[in-house]
Order: structure tokens, then C-alpha cells, then sequence
């Protein structure tokens, strides 16, 4: 053999690669589940605290409650709560996926993967983000009191 030739793995070699290879795939669906899990959580938070908001804002209009401000903190908190745990939720997700795109960029170069399959951005991540803007779309609204949601 020369130097210029490349080894061609064994049949073995070449199924544990693609098994290898596809295994970053089955745990970038896991990682994107897990965002998912996190963006339904903060959607609950995020619109359970809008509506105890609005319901005791409501009642305060129609004075059929004197001091609604408690509830309506209480829903604000609520909130951002869910703005919160839905940005820690981003945060951990682009950098569990930066480590992973890493780790199979060394596999790669190592020849220890073939590489082959792409690696698109995530949907799920923007849709985080997008439900992260209306959040503090919201929330903003319900502070300043301005715009349709006071």
C-alpha cells in the first residue's frame, strides 16, 4: 500500500461509523424533545399568569373588587416565571447543541464518523424564540400598561 491510498474500513468498521453517526442524530431529536418539554411548561406559566392577570383586572374594572393588585402581581410573576425558564431553557439548548456539533466535527476529522448527514438549525429553537418575544411582548404590556393586552 502507499501512502497516498486510503484505508477502506472493514464492513464491521463501517456499520459502527453510520451506528455512530446516527446516534448525534437521535440525540439531537432527545435535546430538541427536551426544549420542547421547556417551551410547553413556560407556555403554561406564560399565558396562566396572563389570564389571572387579566381576570382580576378585569374585576377591579367593574368594581367588583377594591384591591385586585396582589393577583395581578401575582399573574406578572407568573410571567415572567415562564420568560425565564423559557430563556434558560434556549440557553442550555444552543450550547448543548454547539457541544455537540463540536464533538462530531473531532469525530469527523478523526475518521471515527462519516459526517454525511447535515445538521440543520433547529425548528424548535425557533419557536422558543419566537414565543420568547411574545412573552415579553406581554409582559412588557402588562408592566407599562400600554398596548392590547392591558
Amino acid at each position: 500500500m502507499t501512502e497516498s491510498t486510503p484505508i477502506k474500513p472493514d464492513v464491521n468498521t463501517e456499520l459502527s461509523m453510520r451506528r455512530t453517526g446516527m446516534s448525534f442524530q437521535r440525540t439531537r431529536m432527545s435535546a430538541d424533545r427536551t426544549l420542547m418539554s421547556v417551551i410547553r411548561t413556560s407556555l403554561s406559566l406564560i399565558s396562566f399568569g396572563f389570564t389571572i392577570y387579566q381576570f382580576f383586572n378585569k374585576l377591579k374594572e367593574a368594581d367588583v373588587l377594591k384591591g385586585a393588585a396582589p393577583f395581578r402581581n401575582f399573574g406578572v410573576s407568573l410571567v415572567w416565571l415562564g420568560i425565564g425558564m423559557l430563556v434558560l431553557g434556549i440557553i442550555y439548548h444552543v450550547l448543548f447543541m454547539l457541544g455537540l456539533r463540536g464533538q462530531r466535527t473531532q469525530m469527523k476529522v478523526e475518521g471515527l464518523i462519516f459526517g454525511e448527514s447535515k445538521f440543520p438549525p433547529s425548528l424548535v429553537l425557533i419557536v422558543a424564540l419566537v414565543l420568547l418575544l411574545i412573552g415579553l411582548f406581554a409582559a412588557g404590556s402588562m408592566m407599562l400598561h400600554v398596548g392590547p393586552f392591558d
